[in-house]
């Protein structure tokens, strides 16, 4: 009797993990018309591609020397052409990006085979009951607005704390993976009806495989529910396109992955500096 009273006692604080949100993001995928572009006066392909280049110089860094904030990609295989990723501090910013690169003269050459909307996303299954209990140890009734201050407090200093992590720099990486993904909501396996502890439990396992890799990718999440069409999106960097099987193969055999994930299409890009665009629009590399 004594145990049961001790397990009623426990405070039922929610069962959405807190999360921490920086950089908002908006990955770009456009397919090129190469036979417009080979049937336009060389001088005309000389000048859009001048102007493209310093449109995208312009976006790319708020200054000489300042983290990388545009990165351009050449895309691999049938899907598209070219790959563009955006790290902004809003998603208004995010959308003047969209209307500065529509008045360039290449953007007639552009068709948009895709896109996705997503703000940089820290989720915080390690901390998110500490945090709760420490609140409740103040005596703060849980879902009460002083509780809820409480939380929103430690979340702000948290915020401090890990914003290299929630407004990074897009990594200087040769290669580029990006997949959205989602939990399933399905009859015999629904992600949002398993308790709290049990997802804490299948994440902190997840991120330990993700550790094992962390001097070879730089993965950065960005969360889209209500945004976009799926409730993630993966973005991979790396030197070597083969660690990303690697590592997204070993992921599967977690439980996480091999019960609960739904995963969208593979994007995969190689870096294409903005300098040298012109040159890939000669069809070099």
């Amino acid at each position: 009797m004594k145990e049961r009273d001790e397990v009623r006692s426990v405070p039922d604080y929610s069962p959405v993990p807190l999360t921490l949100e920086g950089s908002s993001l908006l990955h770009q995928f456009f397919r090129f018309d190469w036979k417009a572009w080979r049937a336009t006066p060389p001088a005309d392909r000389d000048r859009i591609a001048a102007e493209a280049v310093a449109a995208l110089t312009t976006l790319e860094r708020k200054s000489p020397g300042a983290p990388a904030q545009t990165a351009l990609f050449s895309q691999i295989g049938h899907k598209g052409d070219l790959i563009l990723i955006h790290f902004r501090d809003s998603f208004a910013a995010l959308n003047q990006v969209e209307l500065d690169l529509a008045q360039t003269e290449l953007a007639n050459y552009l068709t948009a085979s895709h896109s996705y909307v997503s703000v940089v996303e820290l989720g915080l299954y390690e901390s998110s009951r500490k945090t709760w209990e420490a609140a409740s140890a103040k005596g703060l009734e849980p879902h009460t607005p002083e509780f809820q201050a409480e939380v929103a407090a430690s979340l702000q200093r948290a915020s401090a704390a890990m914003a290299p992590r929630l407004f990074p720099a897009i990594p200087d990486a040769k290669y580029l993976t990006f997949y959205p993904m989602d939990r399933k909501r399905g009859e015999t396996a629904n992600w949002y009806t398993v308790p709290f502890a049990d997802r804490q439990r299948m994440m902190h396992e997840h991120g330990l495989i993700g550790r094992r890799y962390g001097d070879q990718v730089k993965q950065i999440i960005s969360g889209s529910i209500g945004m976009d069409d799926w409730e993630w999106g993966v973005d991979l960097f790396a030197d070597d396109p083969v660690v990303f099987k690697k590592l997204i193969y070993e992921m599967r055999f977690d439980e996480v992955s091999a019960v609960y994930a739904l995963f969208g299409q593979f994007f995969l890009g190689i870096r294409l500096p903005i300098e040298k665009l012109a040159s890939w629009l000669d069809g070099k590399l």
